[in-house]
């Protein structure tokens, strides 16, 4: 292929930019990645293309990255439920989104998919919420949603006001193989596997492959509409029902105790208070308790229509990422 088939994806050394590369690599596209020299390597090992280091949020860095790149996949995210300085985690997403648009319209990038995140969207009181729901930043829950809002808009505007060619696809709660940080939800599938999860609240979440969200952003790639977003989810599950499978899997017997999240919220103070003196995030926050408040359940429907979404069955989403932990130590 010519330089001027070069697909850019950054955040590679990520769960969905992981598998996002694999995805176009497998399809014949010329890749180029782009990581942080800091970045962690387990997912850069065996990378199917051009890898390159660079921050996001380094417009120098962007320019040299997107030289000749005719494709963009913008992936990268700081992607923390929780961080000593919530403001930190706001700054540098829409820092890095801001930075890496600017420099896809310098270089006359042709076409954008932008990953954001359902947690751009307002819950439906139960119902699955899709697209038509946007939520503002005051309205989001945490640092971290409130950062993809503020991300999301603006390229919304760009799109708008400078005709950046981007697509918006919208994640929903991914699981599977390479998720090596982990992920929150990737924590909660290893403590429950090993047996140290007797107890839950009451909460839902909408859980899909991760291999099928990549599958999504090249169908977004393909098919999109500019300055649209798209639900890239899978199935609605209540947390009390994932722990269920999980402890299937393994031959564990699944946990039976709810406990209520009010209760909680002290323990989640104190658990922030001893990680802002360790620097290793905590399991339970003060967020967390917050959005399992509400049910976290998404519709794909428009993707299926225009995009040919598929996502298959959550079970195989939770057997895939349980063989992975194993796999990787994390799962005895």
């Amino acid at each position: 292929m010519s330089s001027a088939d070069i697909t850019l994806v950054t955040g590679v050394s990520g769960f969905v930019g992981s598998a996002v590369v694999r995805r176009l690599a497998a399809s014949g596209v010329a890749v180029r990645g782009l990581a942080r020299a800091s970045s962690a390597r387990t997912n850069l090992h065996d990378f199917p293309g051009e890898l390159v280091e660079g921050d996001a949020r380094d417009s120098a860095a962007m320019a040299r990255a997107l030289k000749g790149v005719r494709y963009l996949y913008h992936v990268a995210a700081d992607y923390r439920i929780w961080a000593p300085d919530p403001e930190e985690i706001v700054r540098n997403n829409r820092l890095s989104t801001q930075t890496v648009m600017e420099a896809a319209l310098s270089c006359r990038v042709e076409r954008i998919v932008y990953t954001s995140s359902v947690a751009t969207l307002r819950p439906d009181h139960g119902r699955p919420s899709d697209e038509t729901r946007p939520a503002t930043p005051e309205q989001a829950v945490g640092a971290y949603k409130r950062s993809k809002v503020v991300a999301e808009r603006l390229v919304e505007q760009m799109v708008l006001q400078r005709g950046l060619p981007a697509v918006i696809v919208n994640p929903s709660t991914p699981i599977g193989p390479r998720d090596a940080r982990p992920t929150p939800t990737g924590r909660i599938i290893v403590e429950a596997a090993s047996g140290r999860m007797p107890a839950f609240v009451e909460s839902g979440l909408n859980l899909v492959h991760v291999d099928d969200v990549a599958d999504g952003h090249l169908a977004a790639m393909a098919r999109g509409q500019i300055g649209e977003r798209y639900v890239l989810g899978g199935q609605d599950v209540s947390l009390r029902e994932m722990l269920a499978v999980v402890a299937g899997l393994v031959g564990r017997k699944a946990p039976t105790i709810r406990i209520p999240t009010a209760p909680l919220f002290p323990l989640a103070w104190v658990n922030e208070q001893i990680a802002r003196m360790t620097g290793k995030e905590p399991f339970l926050t003060l967020d967390s308790l917050r959005m399992a408040a509400h049910d976290m359940y998404f519709s794909s429907a428009r993707a299926e229509t225009e995009l040919g979404y598929r996502a298959r069955p959550y079970r195989e989403a939770l057997a895939d990422a349980i063989a992975w932990f194993r796999q990787a130590g994390m799962i005895a």
